[in-house]
């Protein structure tokens, strides 16, 4: 039943994630190809000069609790049911989408969002193999 469910909602889902990554939020499209390669740096430099802790919160977190769903990948599709095969099929997704966001200029192509992202995922995984040992006669 959850696995269905699962299925029904992760495609919507990331639809709904796509039109946020390069439509939403105020999003506009770059006069120029933007990419910030270095790890970290990029992230805390929009920290220090933001103003206010609504948006830190809401761009730094995001990019994190948006892709805890992508965690459970492994509920529905049994080939992703490892953390390893989880990560890399969602790290080559997630890069792809960030270079979109390059090459459209709809975006920028940012290592931290890459690394956010997966983090989103990896706890994603996390919680769900918690519930899988937690719940071990239910099917999660």
């Amino acid at each position: 039943m959850l696995k269905k469910f699962y299925k029904f909602f992760i495609f919507p889902y990331t639809i709904f994630l796509l039109y946020l990554m390069f439509f939403g939020m105020g999003r506009y499209q770059y006069d120029e190809n933007v990419i910030r390669i270095e790890p970290v740096f990029s992230t805390l430099n929009f920290i220090e000069n933001t103003i206010r802790w609504w948006d830190i919160i809401r761009i730094v977190l995001g990019n994190v609790i948006m892709f805890i769903p992508f965690g459970f990948l492994g509920c529905a599709f049994p080939q992703l049911k490892d953390l390893k095969s989880t990560v890399m099929v969602f790290v080559s997704a997630i890069v792809i989408v960030e270079g979109l966001q390059y090459f459209t200029r709809l975006g920028i192509f940012e290592i931290d969002d890459i690394i956010l992202n997966t983090f989103g995922v990896y706890l994603g995984y996390k919680i769900r193999t918690f519930f899988e040992l937690r719940f071990k006669n239910s099917v999660v």
